[in-house]
């Protein structure tokens, strides 16, 4: 039972970065591992990166490697997603979601925040 509000999207040319922000509220925070997603136009949603309640960071996409970072304030109830060299390729829906460590059916979905680079 945590309800999730992302922001931070916006248009970036090539080259430049973003920082996504999800922020929760409504329950322990620190409970729920963050995931982050992204859906490009006529693509499915892919996962994009994981971050554990202790902030440990997962990387699942070769193409970000090096480029995105994730991050947690679990005293600020927040989780990032930094994104730095931002391509055409990055643009989509970005979505962040909570899962509860414990108790992995409750989980919870951000309202999704649009990133586009483009020139």
């Amino acid at each position: 039972q945590v309800q999730l509000v992302e922001s931070g999207g916006g248009l970036v040319q090539p080259g430049g970065s973003l920082t996504l922000s999800c922020t929760g509220s409504g329950s322990t925070f620190k409970s729920y591992t963050i995931r982050w997603w992204r859906q490009a136009p006529g693509k499915e949603r892919e996962l994009v990166a994981s971050i554990t309640r202790a902030g440990g960071y997962t990387n699942y996409k070769d193409s970000v490697k090096g480029r995105f970072t994730g991050t947690r304030d679990n005293a600020k109830k927040s989780a990032y997603l930094q994104m730095n060299r931002l391509r055409p390729e990055d643009t989509g829906i970005y979505y962040c979601q909570a899962v509860h460590f414990l108790q992995t059916s409750d989980e919870s979905w951000g309202q999704g925040t649009q990133v586009t680079v483009s020139s």
